[in-house]
């Protein structure tokens, strides 16, 4: 599996290009920079298989309906994040005060992601993990055959989400780290949606939020 990393946007949130084949690929998650993704996939003649969303705030979403209108791909998110990820400009109003420039549409049409589900795309299989806490609706997305979590903002390197945000449980996402994410081989490599990527193990050790 090829993995290429694209941090943007603001907050510096990875966007992550997946692919087994020299053709088709699946994004997860989508900052409001669209135009650095569409500039990878153009360079290495990547098609879109599907956008997944590992939760609903802006810096993930905002630049889906860019890439779901210029490639033709699904965009997957899970429910519980509706209220944010129909909403993107009420949230950048509430962090910014106002409206930064760009476009931060929320696309058409939507697909809702569930606990357990396996999506098939790009020749993987993906395995959903509904990890609340961050937000009600957060999800990792663990790739088996690789040995790969894309874990959003529920684990970071030396660190975890946060949870200060309207709707996070700090308790919550404790608990789906336990049940969803220590569960898996300390091998398993942990692609965050910020920062350098790590290992399951390597937190296990040395994360002060795990230790």
């Amino acid at each position: 599996m090829q993995v290429i990393q694209i941090p943007a946007w603001l907050a510096g949130t990875n966007a992550w290009i997946l692919t087994t084949s020299d053709d088709v690929c699946v994004i997860v998650d989508a900052p409001p920079e669209p135009e650095r993704i569409g500039s990878v996939l153009a360079d290495r003649g990547l098609s879109v298989g599907a956008v997944l969303l590992t939760h609903g705030h802006v810096d993930h979403m905002g630049g889906s309906e860019v890439l779901a209108s210029s490639t033709g791909a699904s965009v997957y998110v899970h429910p519980d994040d509706d209220f944010l990820t129909l909403n993107p400009v009420s949230q950048l109003e509430a962090i910014f005060g106002m409206r930064p420039p760009g476009e931060y549409a929320t696309p058409e049409k939507m697909n809702d992601l569930f606990d357990g589900q396996v999506l098939e795309v790009a020749g993987m299989s993906l395995e959903v993990r509904h990890t609340p806490g961050h937000t009600p609706g957060h999800c990792c997305f663990y790739v088996e055959a690789f040995e790969t979590l894309l874990s959003g903002d529920q684990l970071f390197a030396g660190s975890v989400g946060r949870t200060d945000f309207p709707y996070g449980s700090h308790d919550l996402l404790m608990r789906s780290m336990r049940n969803k994410v220590l569960t898996l081989p300390d091998s398993t490599r942990v692609l965050p949606g910020h920062g350098p990527e790590t290992t399951v193990g390597r937190e296990r050790l040395h994360n002060p939020f795990l230790v």
